[in-house]
């Protein structure tokens, strides 16, 4: 949405009890207004990746947590990772305690491929969790198509 685009009306309907959820919700988030944190969750529905089309070029992050003790698990996924070295632009590793680790990788490039990298991490024995969100949409490019050559 841009400044120019013009505002548009409309009406919803909701049970009393959720909108009363709702308000309590928005107003911890700072919120000065219902209109405000709808058009929030609307853009943020239109970004998950499970709306997007397979072909559109996203940036985005894989948040996964692993047992760092699995059998050879650190090993697989370094491995994966660089299968996919064309879509992860950076990696942070952090040790949350003695067995488990986080793991955010940065990624860019078509929703199918990053959809694909988060799920063949999610289903390696000892991942606990691989979740990919989408934060940005690349209209203007396809960012494979440049040549770097230096």
């Amino acid at each position: 949405m841009t400044e120019k685009d013009p505002l548009v009306r409309f009406g919803i309907s909701m049970p009393q009890s959720l909108i009363e959820q709702f308000d309590k919700l928005i107003a911890m988030q700072g919120y000065d207004n219902r209109s405000e944190a709808i058009r929030d969750l609307t853009r943020k529905a239109l970004l998950a990746s499970s709306a997007m089309q397979p072909d559109e070029t996203v940036a985005g992050t894989i948040v996964m947590v692993y047992d760092h003790h699995a059998s050879d698990l650190p090993i697989t996924l370094t491995e994966l990772q660089h299968g996919y070295h064309h879509e992860i632009i950076s990696t942070m590793h952090i040790h949350l305690n003695h067995q488990q680790c986080l793991e955010i990788l940065v990624v860019r490039g078509k929703v199918r491929q990053l959809r694909e990298l988060q799920q063949r991490i999610q289903v390696l024995k000892g991942v606990s969790y691989a979740e990919l969100s989408v934060t940005h949409v690349d209209e203007q490019h396809d960012w494979h198509a440049h040549d770097h050559s230096h």
